[in-house]
Order: structure tokens, then sequence, then C-alpha cells
């Protein structure tokens, strides 16, 4: 799956432009990103949504344990990968319909942090059990909310195309040809809410996140890490 973002609806994070700038590469436009996304992927199916946000996916090589899925609700946007242990119980918490699949819950459960507010996001994201990441567009109101599940069991990346626009998928190689050093590993258990306008951890949303430089020969520009018991560790 595939998401392009104009500056307009998402700034590109600082870290990720200075990884670039810190070790120039070669990057494409985000046009440029789209196009070999559409034609490696024949079965691949597209949508520009206005002038700023571009989604696209298809089933080819997918895994047969964590499909994509796409839908589009009240002019909400979602694609999502993975597949969810509770799923049954989240859709009775949600009132919604036996035949209702993740992609549909977390439309659902977007619509109830949006309209029931206050409702922090990390209860949204921290309800949900298993395998998954996904990427949410409002159109109605511009706003991205993404996420990825605790163990990295379904990866998720994201960087910063030659003309400034923000692509986030799920094939690391995809981006690295369009995004160069502009790139990192979208950090596990963790979402992006153009509302907060930061990342955040869902177990731990008080603790900061920190990007930490990569090594020039590693493919990422940075490393995303929770500060706090885990981060203290991996420093010692």
């Amino acid at each position: 799956m595939l998401g392009v973002f104009s500056s307009s609806i998402l700034s590109p994070p600082d870290e990720l432009v200075a990884a670039g700038s810190r070790t120039p590469s070669p990057k494409t436009t985000s046009a440029a990103l789209m196009k070999r996304f559409l034609e490696s992927n024949a079965s691949a199916v597209s949508m520009q949504i206005g002038d700023d946000a571009h989604l696209a996916y298809t089933h080819s090589k997918e895994s047969a344990v964590n499909p994509r899925s796409f839908a589009v609700k009240d002019e909400i946007f979602c694609l999502f990968e993975g597949a969810l242990d509770n799923l049954g119980s989240l859709k009775q918490q949600y009132g919604l319909a036996k035949s209702a699949n993740e992609v549909v819950l977390v439309i659902e459960a977007y619509k109830a942090l949006r309209d029931r507010a206050p409702y922090p996001p990390n209860h949204v994201v921290g309800h949900l059990d298993g395998s998954f990441a996904f990427i949410v567009f409002d159109k109605s109101n511009s706003t991205l909310f993404v996420a990825a599940d605790q163990s990295g069991k379904v990866p998720l990346y994201w960087g910063i195309t030659a003309d400034g626009h923000v692509a986030i998928a799920d094939d690391a190689d995809l981006l690295k040809g369009s995004c160069g050093k502009s790139l990192a590993s979208f950090p596990q258990g963790c979402f992006f809410s153009t509302d907060v306008g930061e990342l955040r951890s869902y177990e731990n949303p008080k603790n900061k996140i920190t990007a930490v430089p990569a090594t020039e020969e590693e493919i990422w520009g940075a490393k995303y890490m929770v500060e706090g018991p885990a981060f203290v560790a991996a420093t010692e």
C-alpha cells in the first residue's frame, strides 16, 4: 500500500529532512513514485483525493495472514494491512455488523476519535490487538492518521520525495528509490496524527520519541526510538 501527501496535509518530518541533507542521495518526485508503483503492480488501484492526497494499493504479493484492504465512508479513506485478533469484540463495541472487516472497524474507530472529543488517540489504537498497519485520510478536514502494531508484524515506512511530499508505504525498496536517505521505518507501537502533530507511542503516550541518525551503511536516514526504560537500555 502507498499513500502520498503534500506539505499542505503533512509537513515533512524535520529528522527525515535532516537525514536527506546530511547524506544527499537520488530522489524522484511523488508523481514518479506513484507511477512506478502502478506500473509494477498490474492489479493496483489508485485514488487521487483532491490535489494533496493520493492512495494506492494492490493485492499482488500480499501475505495470506496479513491481507490488504481498502474502504471509504463519509469521506474517510482507509488503507489497512493485517488482521485483528479481537475483531469480534471490537465490532460489538462499535456496534458494527458481523460482516464488517478490519478496515471498516478502523474507520469507525477513527470517527469515534474525531467526533467524541476528548477521546485520546492512543486509546483508539491501543484497543487493536493483532498485526496491522493503516493509513486513514479524512478528506472533510484534511486529517491524516497513521499507525503500526506493537511488534512490527506489518512493517511500515515513510520518507520524503524530491518535491517534498511525504510518502508512506509497506515496501521499503519502493520508497528508497524515491526518498533516498530521507527515509525511516515507521516506529512500531506508534501513531501519527496531523491533529496531534507528532509521533506518539500508544503504550506510553507521554514518552518522547527520539530520531537517532542512522549509520552511512544503512538504507535509513534515521531510526525512531521511544524514550523510557527500553531506550535507556539500548544506549548502555
